[in-house]
């Protein structure tokens, strides 16, 4: 059996679509609400068969596979997740465009069986565009838990559609889903004979009225995730325990990425040696030799072995909170503050994945409703710090700051310096947040629905694979071919001399006026414009230039960088200043380029670069103002 509707006007699919819709015997699309185990049943229905891409004319990735049942072929499109069908961000544009289109032959729609009311609401409206639909309770496992019973029969009668029960990660459920479809697919329809749309408050009703019949539970069930919440979104312990949270994976990543860093660093220092061996082996001139080992094969596993270990812990740590049910609740307690800013509690979240990569922060900003909301949320997100720049943060932290300390109380004094810092950069978040909301991009928040999303135990497996693959591999993939052509472009400099300088420095002499009245010098200002290709070079920059050295410089004895320093006149002040810059700089390329994709504006790309570039000059013209009139009124 082929296709039973037919295209009109041009295709919502993107190309790859629709050459596998060519092979395949039918197109069915899985929509749902957020967190309701539509991807497990994707990845279960679809197995290693699947491939992602984007919709035509936008940035929303889309993942697309097939599976093979009775001889016929099925081509499945996991829409993103929404709530409804009253389009607001991109997402729930893309899932009403195919919902209302003709591409398919069929709808799974996914919702959780321990919240089908809420779940109801979409499927009711997805029924008045279409009744070639099935619906898939899932997580059954995590209903039994809780003491919720579905009549699986009943609801299937209410809605007057197929429905099935199932259990992700259990195959023979998802053969009766595969039935199901089958049913739904060979069965006729008369779509004309469909009632008329009826409102959204209508609608609602109804879908209280199904889930009261339906659905059975124990008046205790969640009882534990009530006491929980009553606790972690409180007004007077939530945002202290999501500050504390937040220091505890910090102080994790900072003392877990210590050793894989120095062995990386050890292992890449051995490969150095055989490299250049090598080169002197073929015969390579000096100059190329250099260039090649010095100059590119140094920045890049200096990169990977700054980048990779912290990514590696602190990707996993924020995907555990995300798995365990806690980034929704820091979104609800950071939502009245961002609503007072102008924008609101979803901006929680993409913030939040700036913490590992801006560019990953940028991307996030998908979920925001509006386009108002969303450039805010992309122009602020480099205002927290990736873990390009912790490494730096650390350091200075850990020699002006916890350098009388050591061992664990130095990490705990480097922790709450380096977090001092974040929650800065929050603060000034909001605060832009509001100016923009005030001037360029004027306008209230529209709100948002926030779900909150019952406690489930981790899945230690989705966990590594997510955070490893689908983030850290991807960040740093991204991050090493950019630091390729900045290591070329930085030997270049640091090794072609005029007038006996080297263009390096001569560069820095020209910042060196600028920098000095922000409490810098010359050197720390270029070492962070040549770091925009990766904020990891920064301050192998700063000790080559120090050392008047022609290659980056590979020192991982934090006492032996503080000598450094402050021999070349660092004081309690520079190091403060440095943090601030740290903070507050123009995002790096990789996140720039992102901007450049997910706004489709020039303008908007360059706004991000300088809104939080002219916020570090300022402030830190205004520390070192307020340290030079403290010391001449004898304050200090």
């Amino acid at each position: 059996m082929g296709l039973t509707k037919t295209s009109t006007g041009n295709s919502i699919l993107n190309k790859d679509i629709l050459d596998l819709k060519k092979e395949s015997d039918f197109v069915v699309g899985l929509v749902g609400n957020p967190n309701v185990g539509k991807s497990s049943v994707f990845n279960g229905l679809t197995g290693m068969h699947q491939h992602t891409g984007n919709w035509p004319g936008k940035t929303i990735e889309n993942s697309y596979g097939t599976y093979e049942h009775e001889d016929k072929r099925y081509l499945l499109v996991d829409l993103p997740g929404t709530y409804s069908l009253e389009s607001y961000s991109k997402e729930e544009e893309v899932t009403k465009e195919f919902v209302e289109s003709s591409e398919y032959d069929g709808i799974v729609v996914v919702v959780d069986a321990t919240s089908l009311e809420r779940n109801l609401n979409l499927t009711l409206q997805i029924l008045q565009s279409t009744k070639k639909v099935v619906v898939c309770v899932n997580l059954l496992d995590e209903a039994k838990k809780k003491g919720i019973e579905v009549d699986l029969d009943k609801l299937s009668e209410l809605l007057d559609v197929p429905v099935v029960g199932t259990i992700a990660t259990k195959k023979k459920t998802l053969n009766r889903l595969k039935e199901k479809v089958k049913l739904v697919l060979d069965r006729d329809v008369d779509e004309g004979e469909m009632n008329d749309k009826k409102e959204t408050e209508e609608l609602t009703r109804e879908a209280e009225e199904i889930a009261e019949i339906v659905v059975k539970k124990r008046e205790t069930i969640y009882e534990r995730d009530r006491k929980i919440d009553k606790v972690l979104t409180s007004k007077k312990f939530g945002i202290p325990i999501m500050i504390a949270m937040l220091a505890i994976v910090f102080w994790i990543t900072i003392v877990g990425a210590n050793y894989p860093s120095e062995f990386l660093t050890w292992i890449f220092g051995i490969g150095k040696g055989y490299l250049r061996s090598f080169f002197e082996f073929c015969c390579f001139p000096p100059f190329l030799n250099s260039l090649l080992i010095d100059g590119v094969y140094q920045t890049v596993t200096w990169i990977i072995s700054v980048m990779l270990p912290p990514m590696a812990i602190f990707f996993p740590l924020f995907t555990l909170l995300e798995d365990l049910g806690v980034l929704p609740r820091i979104a609800f307690n950071l939502d009245n503050f961002f609503r007072k800013a102008g924008t609101c509690g979803k901006q929680a979240l993409s913030m939040c994945m700036g913490f590992g990569c801006n560019a990953a922060g940028v991307v996030g900003c998908r979920i925001m409703r509006s386009t108002r909301e969303r450039l805010i949320a992309i122009a602020t997100n480099c205002f927290v710090p990736c873990n390009g720049r912790f490494p730096l943060l650390i350091t200075i932290a850990t020699i002006f700051f916890a350098g009388c300390f050591g061992g664990f109380a130095g990490s705990i004094i480097s922790t709450i310096a380096v977090l001092a810092v974040i929650m800065f950069g929050v603060f000034l978040t909001l605060v832009v947040s509001k100016i923009l909301s005030k001037t360029l991009l004027k306008g209230e928040s529209e709100g948002f629905i926030l779900e909150l999303p019952p406690y489930r135990k981790p899945r230690i497996g989705s966990i590594l694979v997510r955070s490893i693959f689908d983030r850290t591999l991807f960040v740093l993939g991204r991050a090493v071919a950019v630091a390729v052509p900045a290591g070329f472009t930085i030997w270049i400099l640091a090794n072609v001399n005029i007038g006996g300088v080297s263009m390096l420095s001569h560069i820095a002499y020209f910042f060196d006026p600028l920098a000095t009245i922000m409490g810098l010098d010359g050197y720390i200002l270029t070492a962070f414009i040549f770091g925009i290709p990766a904020n990891e070079i920064v301050l192998p920059i700063i000790l080559m230039m120090y050392m008047n050295e022609g290659v980056l410089v590979d020192i991982s004895d934090v006492a032996q960088i503080g000598e450094i320093l402050i021999q070349n006149g660092w004081t309690i002040l520079t190091a403060i200043n440095v943090m601030i810059f740290t903070l507050l700089h123009f995002p790096c390329m990789t996140t720039l380029i992102t901007i450049k994709k997910e706004t489709g504006s020039r303008l908007w790309t360059w706004l991000s670069f300088a809104i939080p570039t002219v916020c570090g000059i300022v402030i830190c013209l205004m520390t070192n103002l307020g340290y030079v009139l403290l010391n001449y009124f004898c304050i200090i």
